[in-house]
């Protein structure tokens, strides 16, 4: 289950039950693994980017490669914030990548997937009928066509990054360019002037002069 979602009781049986009966359509073909409810048993990816789809397929054998990831929704889970937060993610996966949504919500997954650039393989949908389920395929495109969204998916989320990472760095490379003010001294107080020496009488030699007359 998503960790943004909490579906009403009747569309959480409903997915559940869908995911059930995708499994041995998938088996023919791969090892598939489940996670309905709030099981958490097969993981995609390692930490901190762990992703629990609905159903995990894997190459038979003992190699079990990854090999493709299904995600089914209900009417309440087709959203903008639901395929921002899961679909983006599996479209990114260099492996297959399957949608299963409602009937009558098929052209707006397919809008969102076309609006985000979100890489995906397959589009189903389903629809119940008396107890049976049936499933009709509405968007189909090569793994080569999946894998080239995904690509450019990866790389506009780089190219965002940078630029964030640009516009944060920008404020303190523009402090650093800003040429360093340099504190003014106060200027040297002048010292003051000395009076100048008053020139001293030559009496001395005169009344010397008058004793010898």
């Amino acid at each position: 289950m998503s960790p943004i979602l909490v579906r009403p009781v009747r569309e959480q049986l409903e997915h559940d039950r869908v995911i059930r009966l995708l499994q041995p359509r998938y088996k023919r073909r791969f090892t598939v693994g489940i996670n309905p409810g709030i099981e958490q048993t097969f993981p995609v990816g390692t930490a901190p980017d762990i992703q629990f789809p609905d159903l995990v397929l894997s190459s038979p054998g003992t190699g079990k490669k990854l090999a493709g990831v299904v995600e089914v929704e209900t009417a309440e889970s087709v959203n903008q914030l639901e395929a921002m937060a899961q679909w983006a993610r599996f479209g990114r996966l260099p492996v297959e990548f399957i949608l299963y949504v409602p009937s009558g919500v098929a052209p707006v997954a397919r809008r969102l997937c076309g609006d985000h650039g979100i890489g995906v393989n397959e589009i189903w949908t389903f629809h119940t009928v008396g107890d049976q389920v049936r499933f009709s395929q509405v968007h189909k495109a090569p793994l080569a066509e999946k894998l080239a969204a995904a690509r450019a998916a990866a790389a506009e989320a780089r190219r965002a990054i940078a630029r964030e990472e640009e516009l944060r760095k920008a404020p303190a490379a523009r402090a650093k360019a800003r040429p360093k003010r340099v504190a003014e001294k106060p200027a040297a107080k002048a010292a003051p002037r000395r009076a100048a020496a008053k020139p001293v009488a030559k009496t001395a030699p005169k009344r010397a002069a008058a004793k010898k007359r």
